[in-house]
């Protein structure tokens, strides 16, 4: 049967998963719970057909008066992606990455969420809850697949193995698109919570960037029995005092610290020079959902133009990324017509008046943090540490961004073992 995007959800069978450098155990892709169904991922070829039409029509506008990234995405730098795209990027092998995985959907609450549940093949290895971001998915998480659930492939240990689960956020990918208001933070991490009863893990930790961090640090304020920690990669330690200044746009107080003042100016610059994309997706989600619907360039331009600005590459991602990793991301969100969807958890999490980086106390349950050079902002230790009561893991590396395992995933994957070896 098909589902209303056009794609089946049919039993993923016999997976490639060595695509993917991912030793999987025979009741990987069998043995589903009660209410859990597995689901694959096949695109019409005519919705191929018309993304090309779509690029081949494409009207340019001039080019920018400016020598820099001021004024957004460049052309001479989304040209040639798009045009790559229309005549060189190949879908179907990001759909077969993508069908290696064991995949599936499940209702919570009401919604279908689509999730891939990777079971590692060492026995005492740990749950672990994995959620990406915006605009992100599971692409970003493919290359840590691998290492985590199969460490001794990877030059790892056994017992640094984990299971992995990785949902699709509400609004994005293949999960369903919410038909009404409240799928915020706190409901999805209910619901993901949920998510892991289910598949029978009583004790797992959670670990996610961007809104997955998000989701990570409240699943922590709610504090479900056998969640047992969390690690994440954009933490919320702003102090309010701080947030004062920052919306004022005032320059840093005089009482900072060196470090504190780094992460201060990094994020004056993104409240003043940076945020215009989420003010719009927290004010008008559908209003910029028309263009990223009915255009696939202003899509690519949308998302280009934070992940240019996100990754530890100085501006140009393709130092860091290959096109076609790029446009697996793009592509995941305009095959599935989730432009407006997605960017409507802007506005679910706007409604409470919170903020990303905002401090989040979580005084009991163990932290970890691993702060990346070229994240939004580098949260100091010092205001990890009025916030979380009980961190067990804090180290900043060398490199990358905020897109941590899409582009290192070496060091990211070093870190979720080191983050999480005190709790197994």
């Amino acid at each position: 049967m098909t589902d209303r995007r056009g794609f089946l959800g049919i039993a993923a069978g016999a997976v490639a998963a060595t695509q993917l450098g991912v030793s999987l155990p025979a009741q990987a892709a069998t043995g589903t719970p009660a209410g859990v169904r597995p689901f694959r991922i096949k695109v019409p070829q005519r919705q191929i057909n018309d993304l090309r039409e779509r690029l081949r029509m494409t009207r340019w506008p001039d080019r920018e008066t400016v020598r820099d990234r001021s004024q957004g995405a460049q052309l001479h730098k989304l040209r040639p992606l798009v045009e790559h795209w229309g005549r060189g990027y190949d879908w179907r092998d990001a759909e077969a990455r993508l069908n290696a995985l064991p995949q599936f959907i499940t209702a919570l609450d009401g919604l279908d969420i689509q999730f891939a549940h990777i079971r590692s093949p060492h026995r005492d290895a740990l749950p672990l809850l994995m959620t990406h971001g915006w605009p992100g998915s599971i692409v970003e998480l493919l290359k840590v697949i691998g290492p985590l659930t199969n460490p001794t492939a990877h030059g790892g240990r056994a017992d640094d193995a984990f299971h992995l689960v990785l949902p699709t956020l509400p609004g994005y990918g293949f999960s369903g698109n919410p038909a009404a208001p409240g799928w915020n933070p706190p409901r999805v991490a209910k619901a993901f919570h949920q998510l892991m009863l289910r598949l029978g893990y009583s004790r797992y930790v959670s670990q996610g960037g961007d809104w997955g961090a998000i989701i990570s640090e409240v699943l922590a304020t709610q504090k479900p029995a056998g969640l047992l920690g969390i690690h994440i990669n954009m933490p919320g330690t702003v102090p309010p005092d701080i947030l004062r200044h920052l919306r004022n746009f005032d320059p840093a107080p005089a009482t900072l610290s060196e470090r504190e003042k780094i992460a201060y100016d990094r994020l004056l610059h993104f409240y003043r020079d940076g945020f215009g994309y989420a003010a719009m997706m927290n004010q008008s989600p559908q209003t910029i959902g028309y263009a990223l619907a009915d255009s696939p360039v202003a899509m690519a331009a949308y998302y280009y133009d934070k992940i240019a600005e996100w990754t530890d590459s100085g501006g140009e991602p393709e130092k860091v990324l290959t096109y076609d990793e790029i446009l697996d991301a793009i592509s995941l969100y305009w095959l599935t017509n989730t432009g407006a969807s997605s960017s409507r958890l802007y506005w679910e999490g706007s409604q409470a008046g919170g903020g990303p980086f905002n401090a989040v106390p979580i005084p009991d349950l163990p932290v970890a943090v691993t702060v990346f050079p070229a994240e939004i902002y580098r949260a100091p230790r010092s205001w990890g540490e009025k916030t979380f009561g009980n961190i067990i893991h804090w180290n900043e590396v060398d490199r990358g961004g905020h897109f941590a395992a899409w582009e290192q995933p070496k060091i990211f994957t070093r870190e979720i073992r080191a983050a999480f070896r005190s709790l197994r």
